[in-house]
């Protein structure tokens, strides 16, 4: 772990740098092309699954929540055992929020799963949709769902941790350009400076 620097506003708060291996991986730009790799898979993975959804009537349609009452209730049956699959917490969740409003909750998968995909795809809001991915892979294993689960949630969790460079090769390399952050606004947000500013017409200045 490399040296505590201390703040110079503050000497009595210190920061905790990354190592240079954690700085390379996740803030190097020239290692962008690493992340575009690891967003294409998941983001087809998230995209196949979700347009899978859409074109199914018992996802989204005349038989929407079909498909996934049948999944939860399954999931709500694994509680049994000393070491059950699904916690029992986890399924009264499933039971109290997720069944009754199915129907509404199939919508939301579905195209959550899609919306997802498309994200990790072009890399926009990367950060944001490989959380999100996250979310959903991590609610599918807590309902006893393994398959490609495990391995898409760990790479979700390098995504965001590298969500500053993982879409650099995609539509984020102007996004948080343009619109920054949260704590750091980007170039859309800032003040114009009087360098920017048009410089004033004929008509702007008057006749004498």
């Amino acid at each position: 772990m490399e040296n505590v620097k201390s703040q110079t506003s503050n000497p009595r708060k210190y920061i905790v740098t990354d190592p240079p291996f954690a700085q390379a991986l996740f803030g190097d730009l020239r290692l962008s092309w690493i992340w575009l790799i690891v967003r294409l898979y998941v983001g087809y993975e998230w995209l196949l699954a979700g347009y899978d959804k859409i074109i199914n009537p018992a996802w989204v349609g005349a038989k929407a929540g079909t498909a996934l009452s049948g999944f939860l209730k399954n999931a709500v049956s694994l509680t049994s055992g000393a070491h059950p699959a699904v916690q029992a917490w986890y399924a009264f969740f499933l039971k109290a929020a997720m069944l009754p409003a199915a129907g509404f909750w199939s919508y939301v998968v579905a195209f959550g799963e899609t919306l997802v995909g498309l994200g990790l795809i072009l890399g926009v809001f990367t950060g944001i949709a490989a959380f999100f991915g996250f979310f959903m892979n991590m609610n599918y294993m807590l309902a006893g769902s393994i398959s490609t689960n495990p391995i898409l949630l760990f790479l979700s969790i390098f995504l965001i941790l590298a969500w500053k460079t993982a879409g650099w090769l995609g539509l984020d390399r102007w996004v948080l350009i343009d619109l920054g952050t949260p704590w750091s606004p980007g170039l859309a947000f800032q003040p114009k400076t009087v360098e920017n500013q048009p410089a004033p017409t004929t008509e702007m200045k008057g006749s004498h």
